[in-house]
């Protein structure tokens, strides 16, 4: 009877590996070969906000939020875009700011945002966007830079340089193209003119004042390489119909970006949308920003300053049913490998025990 149940048990355990195994081999082979099936993938907007809020429930401390103000009045020039968002967060939940950090903090605001400063500091940046702080950019800059005007005198320069053989921007040329074809007509990379349009102005301003990181750099550097036809770009109909030098599957990863770009300056203004632009590193973080922004609104730049955009862009993704399959049926294969090992010593335990004890009555 024992012997029938220990059977029993081992066919049991063997069912049990073989199922855990084919489940997880399924899995693996389902991701290997669809690329539609990621072991990770977007949380709705509503899970996302929801994990944001989590997240921030353990990192926004008033000591977190001291250190992070204080290392940004630290970093020069201040940046008060970020500064006011973080206080922002820390007067939502209710955090003070010591005293002393709080009388720094209104000594260093008087002296950046005096009359004079701010009105020289405009002065320049209206002449170059170089000059330009976030704060002053989208003031200073925007009659230009958000404009067709901004777009057509990107086109024109790259013209005149090609014309009298001088060395022409493609970048500047590319972002110009993709934003002038978006006020024309639509381009047939997704997106709609309009969020387009405002997020190639956006990237054009961000490129002139050194804020794109080095991947998003890299991404619109190749775009213009490749995604604009260069051998009609010299004509004089250009300006007519700037899309048609554009080649869309090449262009669409850099208008993507900027349809998100235009996504969050529609929620959180152009000067904010400049500042989350550091953390951009491809169409990923763009889309993540901006559906965070749709859902947290003001309060998106802030939580990023205190989360870090490690922590902020894991809480935007989740584990998908295929991983989840995966790990399962990997736990699986260990739960049913450990009994049937521990089966086996079990056995072996008692063969010799019984052994020994045959051997002592003889």
């Amino acid at each position: 009877m024992r012997r029938a149940v220990r059977r029993i048990a081992r066919a049991g355990l063997a069912a049990l590996l073989v199922m855990s195994l084919v489940t997880g081999a399924w899995s693996v082979v389902r991701i290997a070969h669809d690329p539609l099936l990621r072991p990770l993938i977007d949380r709705g907007a509503a899970e996302f906000a929801a994990a944001l809020e989590s997240e921030l429930a353990q990192a926004a401390t008033p000591q977190a939020v001291a250190e992070r103000i204080t290392a940004l009045l630290d970093a020069p020039p201040r940046n008060w875009i970020a500064i006011q968002a973080v206080e922002e967060v820390a007067a939502a939940r209710g955090i003070a700011l010591p005293p002393d950090l709080a009388a720094r903090r209104a000594a260093q605001w008087n002296e950046d945002s005096g009359f004079v400063t701010v009105a020289g500091a405009c002065m320049s940046c209206m002449v170059d966007a170089a000059a330009c702080s976030l704060s002053q950019a989208m003031m200073c800059n925007m009659p230009v830079a958000l404009t067709p005007v901004g777009d057509v005198i990107g086109l024109g320069k790259a013209g005149y340089a090609a014309a009298t053989g001088g060395e022409v921007d493609q970048l500047d040329f590319a972002l110009s193209a993709i934003g002038l074809g978006a006020t024309v007509a639509v381009v047939a990379t997704g997106g709609t003119s309009y969020t387009l349009k405002a997020g190639t102005s956006l990237l054009r301003m961000a490129r002139k004042m050194s804020l794109l990181p080095p991947r998003l750099l890299g991404l619109i550097a190749d775009a213009a390489r490749t995604g604009i036809r260069w051998d009609e770009a010299a004509r004089l109909d250009t300006l007519a119909d700037p899309a048609r030098i554009l080649v869309p599957e090449v262009i669409a990863p850099v208008a993507s970006v900027a349809t998100d770009l235009g996504r969050m300056s529609d929620t959180l203004g152009g000067t904010r949308t400049l500042h989350l632009l550091r953390y951009v590193d491809g169409p990923d973080d763009a889309r993540h920003l901006a559906d965070a922004a749709e859902t947290l609104g003001s309060r998106t730049l802030g939580t990023l300053e205190l989360l870090g955009k490690s922590r902020f862009m894991r809480a935007a993704l989740r584990w998908s049913d295929e991983a989840a399959a995966l790990v399962v049926g990997f736990v699986g294969t260990l739960a049913a490998l450990t009994a049937a090992l521990t089966s086996a010593l079990h056995s072996l335990v008692l063969r010799r025990l019984r052994s020994g004890l045959r051997q002592a009555v003889r």
